[in-house]
C-alpha cells in the first residue's frame, strides 16, 4: 500500500491523503485511482475557473517546415515562473504540433499520448497547482521557411514562414515582429472602412488646424501612408536595420504568414 502511494504521489503530485482516498476509493487499483485523482483535479480546477488567468507564458516548437505555438494563462506570474507550469506548455507546444490545428476547441478535445485530452490535462495541472489556467490560443504553421522567436520573459512568441530565404532571415523577422506588434501581411487586409474612418478623421483634424483645403488631401494622403508604415509588416522599418523595411532586408524572399501572441494582448 505504501508503494502505491509513493508511486501516485510521485507520478499526480497529489498529497498523501488524496492518494489514500484515490486507491481506497479505487479498490487499490493504481490506473482507476489515478483517473478518479485527474477527475477530482477537474473539479478543484473548476471552483477556481471564475478567477482571471491575466499571467502565463508562450512556447512554440519547430520541426522542419512545420512549427505551432501556445498561449496558456495563469493568475499569477510566481506560477508563470514555475518549473512545472512551464514543462506544461512546452509539453502542450509539442502536442500541438501533432494536432496540426489553428482552432482551440478543437486542440482541447485532442487526446495526448497519456490517453487523456488536452482539456483533461490542463483541469488536472490546475487543481495541482492551485491556480486557474487557461489554454487561451494555438496556431499552427506549415510552409517553406519556418522560424519562431519567444521574448526571453516569455510573455511573447512568435510564428514566421518565408517563401524562400532561410533560417536566419525568417528568425530576424520573427524577432522583429515581437518587437513592433505589426497588424497586417498587406495593405489588403486593411479593413476599408478603417482606412476611410481613418483618413476622414485626418481630414476634419486638417481643417480643424487651419491647413488650406487644397493641400490637406495631400497631408492626408501622408498621414495614410504612415498608417501602413506603422501597422502592415513588409512596410515597416526593419528593426535590426532602421535604414531599410523589412520587404527590402528580405530582397527576394516574401512572408507567408506570421503568427504573434502576447500575454494579455
Amino acid at each position: 500500500m505504501m508503494e502505491s502511494i509513493k508511486k501516485l504521489r510521485e507520478l499526480t503530485g497529489a498529497g498523501m491523503m488524496d492518494v489514500k482516498k484515490a486507491l481506497s476509493d479505487a479498490g487499490n487499483d493504481e490506473d482507476k485511482a489515478i483517473a478518479l485523482l485527474r477527475e477530482r483535479g477537474i473539479v478543484k480546477a473548476a471552483k477556481k475557473a471564475d478567477r482571471e488567468a491575466k499571467e502565463g507564458i508562450v512556447r512554440f516548437v519547430v520541426d522542419g517546415n512545420r512549427a505551432a505555438i501556445v498561449e496558456v494563462n495563469s493568475e499569477t506570474d510566481f506560477v508563470a515562473r514555475n518549473s512545472d507550469f512551464q514543462a506544461l506548455v512546452e509539453s502542450l507546444a509539442q502536442a500541438a504540433l501533432k494536432a496540426g490545428t489553428n482552432d482551440v476547441e478543437e486542440f482541447k478535445n485532442f487526446t495526448l499520448d497519456s490517453g487523456e485530452t488536452v482539456a483533461t490535462t490542463v483541469a488536472a495541472a490546475a487543481g495541482k497547482i492551485g491556480e486557474n489556467l487557461v489554454l487561451n490560443r494555438v496556431a499552427y504553421v506549415e510552409g517553406d521557411t519556418v522560424a519562431g522567436y519567444v521574448h526571453s520573459n516569455g510573455k511573447i512568441g512568435v510564428l514566421v514562414d518565408l517563401a524562400g530565404g532561410n533560417t536566419a532571415k525568417a528568425k530576424d523577422v520573427a524577432l522583429h515582429v515581437a518587437a513592433e506588434r505589426p497588424q497586417y501581411l498587406s495593405r489588403d487586409e486593411v479593413n476599408a472602412d478603417d482606412i476611410e474612418k481613418e483618413r476622414e478623421i485626418l481630414t476634419n483634424k486638417a481643417l480643424n488646424e487651419g491647413k488650406p483645403q487644397q493641400i490637406v488631401e495631400k497631408i492626408v494622403g501622408g498621414q495614410i501612408g504612415k498608417f501602413y508604415e506603422d501597422k502592415v509588416l513588409p512596410e515597416q522599418k526593419f528593426v535590426k536595420d532602421n535604414s531599410v523595411t523589412v520587404k527590402q532586408y528580405l530582397g527576394d524572399a516574401a512572408i507567408k504568414r506570421f503568427v504573434r501572441f502576447e500575454i494579455g494582448a
